[in-house]
């Protein structure tokens, strides 16, 4: 059993901050990847920022805004949102690469997914 567990989403005024947090829990042998994903209506969902092996990368869109992070003792993940646009409103979604006991593959976690809605 994995799971990913999100929090920190809600409702912000244009320029306001939020903080996603992401947590996964189980039986985990190791956690490569992790990141965020968002959804808007009508859209295709589409990479936010990700972190790996210390490295990061964002989406054009919230590069100088959005910050990840990573505590590997909790295996957790977060995001700080700054300047926060009404179109950064999604559904955001937490995932991680995740190699489990016994098994030698890796395969990829989803989170239930946190609303995000910025509007004044």
């Amino acid at each position: 059993q994995v799971q990913l567990v999100e929090s920190g989403g809600g409702l912000v005024q244009p320029g306001g901050s939020l903080r996603l947090s992401c947590a996964a829990s189980g039986s985990i042998l190791r956690i490569n990847a992790m990141g965020w994903y968002r959804q808007a209506p009508g859209k295709e969902r589409e990479l936010v920022a990700i972190t790996s092996s210390g490295s990061t990368n964002y989406a054009d869109s919230v590069k100088g805004r959005f910050t990840i992070s990573r505590d590997n003792a909790k295996n957790a993940v977060y995001l700080q949102m700054n300047s926060l646009k009404p179109e950064d409103t999604a559904v955001y979604y937490c995932n991680a690469d995740i190699r489990r006991p016994y098994y030698s593959g890796v395969r990829g976690y989803w989170g239930q997914g946190t609303q995000v809605t910025v509007s004044s």
